[in-house]
């Protein structure tokens, strides 16, 4: 081995290594190899797709699967299964869900044949839908059913129907929250109890019959006669796909009263306090 040293510089493009060897106690460079360097660009990012424009996809009114009501977690989830209401139906169909997970929406039924004719319930089971708040420092839980139909008889009515109950308590922290009054919805307007009859109230449930007096369409009413229970989903528990095709699905006549620009609304217009 000499003494010499060498600077050695790699090319342009290139990197440097080497074959080394041992002199004692020093590491010499015995030669040098050059590896190139591939140069890689980044391609320009790709650009974020534009969002598919919504479009409503109707299926069959006994093909749509409701949701299972969820184990309420949260202080509103909680006092709207306990005073989730029973509904008595007196004539006409049967409660049906409106909507899936995936935003498909029921195709209702036209107004031909018995009015419950081809609407005596789901295989697939109920729903009813729930949405709660504070109105005017009272606390309000809407409750609604979809009915493919409301015909009074044949070739009467419309498709499609949505009607509503609102259970007005005092206070859903409170370890016994009382019923104020109940408001379910008749016609564009609303009947009320304040306070509902002991006889209308089941424990902490209210009790509603769907009915229609010829030729007058389908309303809700307080009653005195038990009727069923319906897995409950709150607003705020369905996905995005649902909330957003009940937002936006026509259902012709029948206006979906628990969705953004109704909700509030519908309060109002229900108050019963005077």
């Amino acid at each position: 081995m000499t003494d010499s040293k060498s600077t050695v510089t790699a090319p342009e493009g290139f990197q440097l290594g080497g074959f080394f060897g041992r002199d004692g106690d020093e590491i010499d460079l015995l030669g040098a190899i050059w590896t190139s360097i591939a140069v890689v660009t980044p391609a320009p990012g790709a650009q974020t797709p534009a969002p598919t424009p919504w479009a409503e996809k109707v299926i069959g009114h006994d093909a749509v699967v409701p949701f299972k009501q969820p184990e309420p977690v949260t202080i509103s989830e909680k006092a709207a299964v306990k005073f989730k209401p029973q509904l008595h139906i007196t004539n006409g169909c049967h409660p049906y869900p409106a909507v899936n997970a995936i935003g498909e929406t029921s195709g209702g039924l036209k107004t031909t044949g018995a009015p419950s004719g081809d609407c005596k319930g789901s295989g697939w089971g109920s729903q009813v839908y729930g949405r709660s708040s504070w109105y005017n420092g009272v606390w309000a839980i809407m409750y609604s059913w979809y009915f493919p139909k409301d015909s009074p008889s044949t070739g009467l009515g419309h498709r499609h129907d949505w009607e509503h109950v609102i259970v007005w308590i005092d206070n859903p922290e409170i370890a016994e929250p009382k019923i104020l009054a109940v408001t379910p919805s008749a016609h564009s307007g609303y009947s009320s109890q304040v306070p509902p009859e002991a006889s209308d109230v089941d424990g902490t449930s209210v009790k509603v019959k769907y009915l229609s007096k010829w030729p007058i369409n389908h309303a809700l009413e307080s009653t005195g006669e038990g009727g069923d229970y319906q897995d409950l989903i709150m607003w705020s528990q369905m996905t995005d796909a649902a909330r957003q095709a009940l937002g936006m699905t026509n259902f012709d006549k029948a206006n979906v009263p628990m969705k953004d620009g109704s909700f509030e609304g519908k309060l109002g217009k229900a108050w019963p306090f005077g």
